[in-house]
């Protein structure tokens, strides 16, 4: 289906108060975002936003580029958006595929499965996008990732048995994130 800037291709199903909510957040975070992010619409649908994230200072990240898409649900905010990462990253809080596990990415509520994470720590619908950025950003500036609970099982055993192996290859893909920037 060919993609549009109008109508249901531009919002998705998002609701009528999905699109206010997103159109708002989008024009105050593209006149003040937070350091080392910029966001945009991917390919114009208000429901996937394009994150670059620069790597951080002082983190193995530093230097990187990494982008990211943002998806949000019909029903948002009551539901969190969605992150994946489209440029490989290493990380024990990143799916291999991409897709980001943090606390404010899941679903409002208790989970009995994890009572690791309190509800406070998940998706509230008074959150918003920045949130989300600044949250991603403190998992990359973090020295210590949460390694109780991990989304890449391989990337936190690398990082407990081998943390150099681990830094050396953060490091590599990193290198590789800044150097495609100018392919």
């Amino acid at each position: 289906m060919a993609q549009t800037s109008t109508g249901a291709a531009m919002g998705g199903n998002l609701s009528s108060y999905a699109k206010h909510h997103l159109m708002s957040q989008l024009s105050e975070l593209k006149k003040s975002p937070p350091d080392n992010v910029s966001i945009g619409l991917h390919e114009d649908q208000l429901h996937i936003w394009e994150c670059m994230f620069m790597g951080p200072n002082g983190s193995l990240y530093e230097g990187g580029f990494f982008k990211a898409l943002l998806e949000f649900p019909p029903d948002y905010p009551n539901n969190p958006p969605t992150m994946r990462f489209v440029t490989p990253i290493l990380h024990p809080n990143v799916y291999p595929d991409g897709k980001v596990c943090i606390s404010i990415l899941h679903p409002p509520g208790e989970d009995k499965f994890n009572e690791q994470e309190s509800a406070d720590e998940r998706w509230r619908p008074i959150l918003g996008v920045e949130a989300v950025l600044i949250s991603v950003l403190s998992m990359l500036t973090d020295d210590e990732p949460n390694l109780d609970s991990p989304a890449n099982i391989d990337a936190a055993k690398l990082y407990r048995e081998d943390i150099k192996a681990y830094k050396r290859q953060v490091r590599r893909l990193t290198q590789r994130s800044a150097e495609s920037m100018y392919d």
